[in-house]
């Protein structure tokens, strides 16, 4: 379903009559980076936050908040548009370089809004939602909505201390002296003293990378927390460094006279990948109970807000667009549907009723719980049975020599928690240990092809748990069996709100860069488009058939290539895959079933001679190093090499490899022509 709000924000050049833009109020997000409920010092943590204490003590404090997702990019995605991450396109983590999927450029950002009503709008710090700066055809920052921004595409690289991949409005800055924290306010301050338009409200979205790994902080400020290599120290100085930057920013607004008519909202992305951060919640980052989605919420606004208030009603990220746009007195799009309520009920204290006209709901198709939704005191999880196609050996193989690496770096043993968080966000300066990590992220990060199976219902809820969370906020009591109609009408709004998100959920690899596939019954396809040739011979009988009829089926297969699928090479590889490049893929020939990948060849053109074809590899379980060592032989050194292609070429193949028979055979067979960008007119 299309977006019924861009069309309307790209057009919109009025300014609200009611509300003069000089009384607007100026809005600043402040967003933390993998920080727990339980980090902070007003939410009874361990780190000093002197800073985010006095917003909370003067403000309004969420005790029941919650982040949008139990991971970064559709967090992220989710609080800009008030509208859950599944519509907005972005499924899980964004990789740049693996992934198309990016915070689709029609989507209605609060910046886009802000803007159209007279504000200066500022991006600093984290983005992650996918940008353009490693050639990737993605949307700029500024094509989001914002008219100034400084930022890095995904975290502060290679650490927080003298980050070297910020850019500025386009342009690649270079190493930065400093700590993330500091240098992102210090840019806040530069743009508020040098930049800003004292006559026009500025909106200031700044993401801080902190406390997100690789670690960094003062020397100074760790060994208040303990020793210098003490990772919980480190995790702590970063937090409090943090509060140290927001000091800075906050002081700097009252200097200027913009403090008191400023509205400041303090949260996190979503939980900690340290769980006694979160308050002994159940589970961390990347998990749906309460440990991962649960994080401070903090509103301050002095001419708005009166302080020193505590508030239990669950609020969350998806509220505070409509909240902002409630309190600049900016009008939503008719016909945009906005997932979060409107928070201000709970934070002006003027007695009206606050109603959420739809309950707060998660999806995360690759986390487990899969699903999850809160109404009043109740929280039901959904899991699912299915598991997304993945070399489970490899991973397995792949995490014991990272664990070897890491644990040797760190100079101490790792959690199944920690060793996963190291595995996903910890490059070192050891070129083997990267080489691992890069694979490990390969193999397990979301393939786009999946989002097909996402919308057709693949990975849904075939168990639930309910819990009530007054009593019960560790998720420890499983009350289904004793509240069944509760966990049958919160299972039914979770379905119908899922459903209905889906509907606009875009399917991401369906442009000419990607690696396609046809139906081989298209019969204009032409003899020059490089194609890989997939043939699935079945590997066992289906229900009721003898092996003598599976015998005919597999000859009948060979005869009308029923179960082969042609796929469309990355226009990288085109031309020269044509020149003798072979690949395929086998299971053990012992058996009577098989898979077998081919490039095509090209025909005679009339040269000296046609390319004779390269030895086949004959290995299942290759890897994207092997593929390259192929590719960079004598015979095809001139081969344009292009990693990210090769990367989606290598997972595409794997995940034809490891899907079931049967759905193989479902899929493929009732498929129409995907893409006939090469076929003959």
């Amino acid at each position: 379903m299309p977006n019924p709000g861009a069309s309307f924000v790209k057009i919109l050049t009025h300014v609200a009559e009611d509300v003069g833009t000089s009384k607007r109020p100026n809005v600043v997000i402040l967003l933390a980076d993998d920080l727990g409920s339980k980090d902070i010092g007003c939410y009874g943590g361990p780190v000093k936050t002197p800073a985010l204490d006095n917003l909370a003590a003067k403000g309004v404090k969420f005790t029941n908040f919650y982040s949008a997702a139990p991971v970064c990019s559709p967090a992220r995605a989710t609080l800009l548009t008030g509208r859950h991450h599944l519509r907005t396109g972005v499924y899980t983590v964004i990789q740049d370089h693996i992934h198309d999927m990016h915070l689709k450029q029609e989507e209605v950002t609060i910046a886009e809004l802000l803007k159209e009503n007279g504000y200066d709008t500022v991006h600093l710090g984290k983005w992650h939602l996918g940008t353009p700066f490693r050639g990737m055809k993605k949307p700029w920052i500024d094509e989001h909505g914002f008219d100034y921004w400084f930022a890095t595409d995904l975290n502060a690289a290679p650490s927080h201390h003298n980050p070297a991949n910020f850019w500025r409005n386009r342009k690649k800055v270079g190493e930065i002296k400093g700590y993330a924290c500091q240098i992102v306010v210090d840019e806040a301050i530069t743009w508020l003293d040098k930049k800003r338009d004292p006559d026009k409200p500025f909106f200031l979205n700044i993401w801080f990378h902190e406390p997100h790994a690789p670690l960094a902080a003062p020397p100074e400020i760790i060994k208040e927390y303990g020793e210098l290599n003490d990772q919980a120290a480190i995790y702590s100085a970063t937090i409090d460094n943090t509060d140290r930057a927001i000091s800075r920013f906050v002081k700097h607004l009252e200097t200027i006279g913009a403090l008191e008519n400023t509205v400041i909202i303090y949260t996190s992305d979503h939980g900690s990948y340290r769980q006694e951060r979160n308050g002994n919640l159940a589970a961390g980052k990347g998990s749906l109970l309460e440990g991962g989605i649960r994080t401070p919420g903090i509103f301050y606004w002095p001419a708005g807000i009166k302080g020193g208030r505590i508030q239990d009603t669950p609020g969350a990220a998806m509220d505070i667009l409509p909240t902002i746009c409630g309190i600049a007195d900016v009008k939503i799009p008719k016909g945009l549907h906005i997932d979060g309520t409107d928070l201000r009920p709970l934070l002006t204290n003027t007695g009206d009723e606050f109603v959420r006209h739809q309950p707060l709901t998660w999806h995360s198709p690759l986390s487990q719980p899969v699903a999850a939704i809160r109404e009043g005191n109740y929280s039901l999880v959904g899991y699912r049975s299915e598991e997304y196609p993945k070399d489970k050996e490899a991973i397995t193989a792949v995490i014991a020599k990272i664990r070897v690496h890491l644990e040797k770096h760190l100079g101490q043993d790792l959690n199944p928690q920690q060793l996963m968080h190291e595995c996903w966000n910890s490059p070192l300066k050891n070129p083997e240990y990267n080489k691992l990590r890069s694979e490990f992220v390969t193999l397990n990060t979301f393939q786009e092809r999946w989002t097909p199976m996402i919308k057709a219902g693949f990975g849904g809820i075939t168990r639930v748990s309910l819990f009530d969370l007054s009593k019960d906020p560790r998720q420890q009591k499983n009350l289904v069996n004793q509240l069944p109609e509760v966990a049958k009408r919160l299972q039914g709004s979770l379905a119908g709100l899922h459903k209905m998100v889906l509907e606009e959920a875009p399917i991401w690899g369906e442009d000419d860069t990607q690696t396609r596939i046809h139906r081989l019954d298209s019969d204009r396809r032409s003899t020059f488009d490089a194609f890989a040739y997939i043939n699935r011979i079945p590997i066992e009988p289906e229900k009721d058939e003898t092996q003598d009829d599976l015998g005919g089926r597999i000859l009948s297969r060979l005869a009308n290539q029923e179960g082969r699928v042609l796929v469309k090479l990355p226009p990288a590889m085109n031309r020269q895959a044509y020149e003798g490049f072979k690949l395929t893929l086998e299971s053990d020939l012992k058996t009577t079933s098989g898979r077998c990948i081919t490039c095509h060849q090209l025909p005679n053109l009339g040269r000296t001679a046609t390319p004779s074809p390269v030895p086949s590899l004959r290995n299942r379980s290759y890897s994207i190093e092997r593929l390259r060592e192929v590719m960079e032989n004598k015979t095809h050194r001139s081969i344009k090499q292009d990693k990210r292609r090769l990367e989606q070429l290598h997972a595409f193949l794997q995940t034809l490899t490891d899907i079931p028979d049967k759905q193989f055979r479902e899929q493929i067979i009732k498929a129409s022509v995907l893409d006939n960008s090469g076929d003959l007119k």
